[in-house]
């Protein structure tokens, strides 16, 4: 099931992509990648990665592109989960203690920016952060189930993501971590990440491109799909990740476009240009 197109490929401008399963998978770039990037540029066009990978900030795939892809970018590229986390909680929560489940880097993170953190539970929290986490641990777990327990204070997380995608396959992602807590709690948290609108909104305001100019990219329905639907631009799924083919016959999330990778699409985007 495809939804109707807001513009045809060609007049894409703006290209919203997600990074893991959809242009490469570890330092893997995929065939077509490179080469669709240098035709946005081609074109006077720009490219944004949203990704859900909450444990990497801009500079640290600045550095991954240079180096696994030879690809140069810029840090306003990406758009993370992390970031737009971070990007809330600077809003909403500025004086306020907030727990936090995630890795070293993403807590440290989230210090530098002036917030105030604790990974321990206590009578005091504001609201409760889960993220990606690559260094979880039983007791973290316990922590989050405490605060979540104690109270009823806010629960947020990154992103619903269930898997990573790997090279060998597929590792558990916040959603599944979310999950658990939620299972042993009763408590479901709000996602910052995709599929949130705010994710697109933020491309096209820093862009300066149209909705009807914008394509999201991506591998997964309900995060990808689901967030460039909520941001009502196009969409595009490639089947190099999550989704698979058969999945579009009935999903409340029908992308605009489907293809088999990303090869796929570059030829569509050049059809008679």
């Amino acid at each position: 099931m495809n939804s109707k197109p807001l513009h045809t490929l060609q007049a894409k401008k703006l290209f919203l992509f997600d990074i893991d399963g959809t242009l490469a998978v570890g330092d893997t770039l995929y065939e077509g990648s490179a080469e669709l990037l240098r035709h946005i540029d081609r074109i006077g066009g720009k490219a944004y990665y949203i990704t859900n990978n909450s444990t990497k900030g801009g500079k640290d795939y600045v550095d991954k592109f240079r180096r696994a892809f030879h690809l140069e970018t810029t840090e306003d590229q990406f758009i993370t989960s992390g970031y737009m986390t971070l990007r809330f909680l600077k809003k909403e929560y500025a004086d306020s203690t907030i727990f936090v489940l995630g890795t070293a880097s993403f807590v440290t993170e989230l210090h530098k920016n002036g917030l105030h953190i604790t990974e321990t539970a206590s009578e005091n929290i504001d609201c409760a952060i889960v993220a990606y986490d690559s260094e979880l641990t039983y007791s973290k777990l316990v922590q989050a189930c405490k605060v979540l327990s104690a109270a009823e204070v806010p629960f947020y997380a990154t992103n619903p993501d269930l898997c990573c995608p790997i090279d060998f396959g597929f590792i558990p992602d916040c959603g599944a971590i979310c999950n658990m807590l939620t299972e042993s709690t009763g408590r479901k948290p709000v996602y910052l990440g995709k599929p949130s609108r705010t994710v697109v909104d933020l491309c096209l305001e820093r862009s300066g491109f149209s909705r009807e100019e914008t394509l999201v990219v991506g591998d997964r329905l309900y995060t990808d799909i689901a967030c460039g639907i909520n941001g009502e631009v196009d969409t595009c799924v490639l089947f190099t990740g999550e989704a698979k083919p058969e999945d579009m016959a009935d999903t409340p999330y029908p992308a605009t476009y489907c293809f088999a990778n990303v090869k796929e699409l570059l030829m569509h985007c050049t059809e008679a240009l």
